[in-house]
């Protein structure tokens, strides 16, 4: 669905969703929300949130945990929605839809959000899919889904050893400018680089047109624009058709605007130079995104094969013209500028289930933003390390290894607050519960697993305490450690040792992998004792064959997990709950609806036809009666039946129906019935016509028994009267009064004339197997083997008596003058 269609409106008997409500941005301005896609995982305060509310007609409320909601009417009464609930009713609208067109139920999905979004707005872009009853597979970055699409149907990608194709991808949205740079190879895709400027899209150009012409009214009509809500809707509305004519066309075009305010007509004009004037700014910001992802993939100009542009504000020749002008090259537009990102959502999805069978294609995608993880050290105060830098692939999990006496907490961050564009540069709290000492008083070794999972999100998914067991003998045995096994679809892992970091009696493992993980949360096994001996950046490890071996075990350990703004499980399903009652309500209001349209369209069409195809088959007096009955329904319509329940409506259709229907079956009997009747005739003379072949001996019919074709003349017969006193009788009746014989009737009779009747004349004639060559030569065989007696001494005597005839179905044996 495009950003501009994202709409809800919501009314006092049901909600629009979509392009339905887009329609009602003007009428219903309070009630219908648009633009609300950037308010997910913020507070109320968030000066981004502050900013837009002086934009919005509708009005933004603060939630219990200091969220954002939005007041509306509902239902005649005021309700406050989550933002997570609005997008839940979008997702809603968008799963009927699918289901509608697929047919069957739809509850697996792949969703894309900006790349630039944080842990707390993917969580609640997440609840939201889990509102609409939906399970996210996979949330998946705009710009990743758009490479997805890309590179999955190219037949002509460089094998895995040779180089592979850099493609740049430009999407200019409604609301977001993104950019990427993917590293293609045969059924490979790897993000290489992203950059982002969140606050610049297709909406800064309508902006600048709306400041404009609103100074332009002020001075020209005296008119405060920006003091009428509807007014400035209407307005924007007009900017942008304005803004889309002037990317086909660079002359000067006109915007008339009728009773715009206090019934004033309005008008201005703009040329695209003038466009671009206004909007230098904006334009401006084109290239610094570009320069950021060459950078960050360490690539020239020269080394990218392809530049994809794509949305809608990408269109804008200015804007075209420096993307252009910033890589040397054409640009190539041949992907779907507004569908795009979801075909490559629907290919992931695809991916995912294992109700598809699709080419298989690897996704590497990135951690836009690092990740640094915080704890209280016992040396240093506070512990820290960046566990994911930027550009990090993803998903991706990572072991990190503590020594600990007692529970402790890790506190996860985003790197660089000011990379972000969010006011809380905090991801969460993990707490590490039932951590205790060795049995000897020693720090315990804790290896906490750390991962990015295919959403895009952090976690401290797993933590295991390794725990040091005395022999009970003398004799010590050296028992492995339990380790993660690889989850499947991994490839071999690799240690990365620039990963490694030792703080405090602290070390990092890190663990990299040549292709992402698939959806389960699975890592890579963790680096082993074993292997730590072997790892020159340990310290005091070597291998010593005079130390004892010690028997350990892993202990999972509880994770209890403190993320900010993420929806209660209790308050979300309170949410869920919310939701369907009001589908049950939607589809409650949509049957209302609909009886009460059945009504209007059999008003309008009956009527009409009254004095059309239908004035024959009614009489004066009931043509009358009828006529002043729909008139008395149509004034009804409109004045007290405006809004009645929906069995209201059903019993007046069906009063209606009561004169109405025998009209219409009338006339529906005298476009059938000729039919009917011919098709009977013709398989009467059909039948006739087998009937006197047989008399005159007909060779193709001999084989059939005489009572058997006796029978048939006799239903004949019989179809023929009936069909002949039907039509003399229908003949006398006047086309207002109901039939004498139905279409129906008649049809049954051709069937019951078939079913008798056609057994009999359609049985195959019975075959006759050919003589063999030695029966011809000598006669007839008997039994054993000779020549038959009777057929030798009749032979010889010169029997000239007439042979009988052999039974019917006997046809292996004859007898020959």
């Amino acid at each position: 669905m495009e950003p501009s269609e994202a709409c809800v409106s919501l009314g006092p008997k049901n909600r629009a969703i979509g392009a339905a409500a887009k329609t009602q941005i003007v009428t219903n301005a309070k009630n219908t929300i648009q633009g609300f896609k950037r308010m997910h995982g913020r507070l109320f305060d968030d000066p981004f949130v502050q900013a837009e509310k002086n934009k919005l007609l509708y009005e933004l409320q603060k939630m219990p945990g200091d969220s954002v909601g939005i007041k509306v009417h509902y239902m005649n009464e005021e309700r406050t929605f989550a933002i997570e609930q609005i997008t839940g009713m979008l997702l809603t609208k968008l799963k009927e839809t699918s289901e509608n067109a697929l047919k069957k139920p739809v509850t697996d999905c792949v969703i894309s959000v900006p790349s630039f979004f944080t842990d707390a707005e993917r969580r609640s872009v997440i609840a939201a899919a889990e509102i609409a009853g939906l399970n996210c597979l996979r949330l998946m970055n705009d710009t990743t889904a758009v490479a997805l699409a890309y590179g999955i149907y190219k037949q002509d990608l460089p094998t895995p050893e040779e180089k592979p194709r850099n493609v740049v991808f430009v999407d200019m949205g409604h609301s977001a400018y993104q950019t990427s740079v993917c590293a293609f190879n045969k059924g490979k895709l790897k993000v290489l680089g992203t950059a982002f400027d969140p606050y610049l899209g297709g909406k800064n150009f309508d902006e600048a047109l709306v400041e404009y012409f609103c100074e332009e009214f002020k001075s020209k009509y005296k008119l405060n624009v920006k003091s009428n809500g509807r007014a400035l809707l209407r307005l924007y509305q007009e900017c942008e058709k304005l803004k889309k004519l002037m990317s086909a066309n660079a002359s000067d075009l006109p915007m008339n605007i009728e009773c715009f305010m206090n019934d004033i007509d309005v008008s201005g004009r703009m040329n695209r130079a003038q466009f671009e004037e206004l909007c230098a700014s904006f334009l401006n910001r084109v290239e610094a995104p570009l320069k950021s992802i060459m950078e960050q993939a360490k690539l020239q100009v020269e080394d990218i094969y392809s530049v994809e542009i794509l949305g809608g504000a990408t269109r804008i020749p200015a804007v075209k013209e420096r993307i252009a002008n910033f890589f040397l090259k054409g640009l190539s537009t041949t992907l779907n500028a507004d569908e795009a990102v979801a075909r490559g959502c629907a290919l992931q999805c695809a991916i995912l289930s294992p109700a598809f069978k699709v080419r298989e294609f690897s996704i590497t995608d990135v951690v836009p933003f690092p990740i640094t993880l915080k704890w209280k050290s016992a040396t240093e105060g506070v512990g820290e390390c960046e566990v994911f830098s930027k550009n990090h692939p993803a998903p991706f999990s990572k072991v990190i290894t503590f020594y600990k006496k007692e529970p402790f907490d890790l506190d996860a961050y985003y790197s660089n607050p000011r990379e972000i564009l969010y006011p809380d540069s905090r991801i969460g709290r993990f707490t590490i519960q039932n951590v205790i000492p060795q049995s000897d008083g020693e720090n315990s070794k804790v290896k906490v697993k750390v991962r990015v999972n295919i959403h895009g999100i952090f976690n401290v998914s797993s933590a295991s305490l390794i725990e040091k067991q005395k022999p009970d003998g003398s004799q010590v045995e050296d028992v492995p450690m339990e380790t993660d096994q690889p989850s499947r679809g991994t490839t071999n892992a690799k240690t990365d040792d620039q990963g490694y970091m030792q703080v405090d009696q602290e070390e990092v493992h890190s663990q990299q992998k040549d292709q992402p993980e698939e959806q389960n949360e699975a890592c890579q096994a963790p680096r082993t004792d074993n292997e730590e001996k072997n790892d020159p950046a340990v310290e005091n490890k070597q291998d010593d064959n005079t130390k004892p071996k010690i028997k350990v075990k892993s202990v999972d350990l509880l994770i209890q997990s403190d993320l900010p703004q993420q929806l209660s499980q209790d308050l979300l399903n309170s949410y869920v709950e919310i939701e369907g009652k009001m589908i049950m309500q939607d589809k409650l209001e949509k049957e209302r609806n609909d009886a009460k349209n059945a009504v209007e369209e059999y008003v309008y069409e009956v009527r009409d036809k009254l004095y059309g195809i239908y004035e024959k088959f009614i009489s004066e007096a009931d043509k009358k009666k009828f006529t002043l009955l729909l008139e008395e329904t149509e004034n009804w319509l409109y004045e007290d039946g405006e809004d009645q329940p929906k069995q209201i409506y059903l019993d007046k259709l069906n009063d209606l129906k009561k004169l109405g229907h025998p009209v219409q079956n009338r006339y529906k009997e005298q476009e059938e019935r000729p039919k009917a009747f011919d098709e009977l005739g013709k398989k009467i003379q059909l039948f006739m016509k087998t009937v006197e072949a047989y008399k005159n001996k007909d060779e193709n019919y001999e084989h059939i028994d005489a009572a058997e074709m006796t029978k048939v003349e006799k239903h004949v017969s019989s179809a023929m009267d009936w069909m002949n006193s039907k039509m003399i009788a229908q003949n006398k009746q006047m086309s207002f009064q109901d039939p004498i014989v139905k279409a129906a009737e008649i049809r049954n009779k051709l069937k019951e004339l078939e079913t008798t009747c056609d057994p009999i004349v359609n049985q195959p004639k019975p075959k006759v197997e050919p003589l063999p060559e030695k029966e011809k030569a000598n006669g007839p065989l008997n039994k054993e083997g000779g020549t038959d007696a009777k057929s030798e001494s009749n032979a010889a005597a010169g029997d000239n008596t007439k042979q009988q005839k052999p039974a019917e179905n006997q046809g292996t044996e004859m007898e020959v003058d």
